[in-house]
């Protein structure tokens, strides 16, 4: 069941020590009405490997400056405005929560996630 932002948020501030916590950057991302090329886009069918999603979110919450990582991430058949992922990462600084919130939605992206547009 999809948790909400909110408890997203929520878990990834209980996780962290308040001392080091001065940024929670969350992403929601949407199935949309079109593809990258302008092509109609009906929906999408997501799939994800597991075990690589929990080495990636460890790898991430190893960094320096990072308290906590949280990921959702749907499957099965998606229609247009079905959630696909929430992913929310804690920090300490904007300069250490940017690149990794960055790195780890396009490695998800890219490593973890199969997704095909119909």
């Amino acid at each position: 069941m999809r948790p909400s932002v909110d408890e997203i948020v929520e878990r990834v501030k209980m996780r962290s020590n308040p001392e080091n916590l001065g940024m929670v950057l969350v992403h929601n991302g949407v199935v949309r009405g079109s593809s990258r090329s302008g092509e109609r886009v009906l929906g999408m069918e997501l799939s994800y490997d597991e075990e690589k999603l929990k080495q990636l979110i460890s790898e991430i919450e190893s960094r320096e400056g990072i308290e906590a990582v949280e990921v959702w991430l749907n499957s099965g058949k998606l229609k247009v405005g079905d959630d696909i992922m929430i992913v929310a990462v804690a920090g300490r600084y904007r300069s250490d929560v940017l690149p990794a919130f960055e790195e780890l939605i396009s490695r998800i992206k890219k490593e973890v996630v199969l997704e095909k547009e119909v």
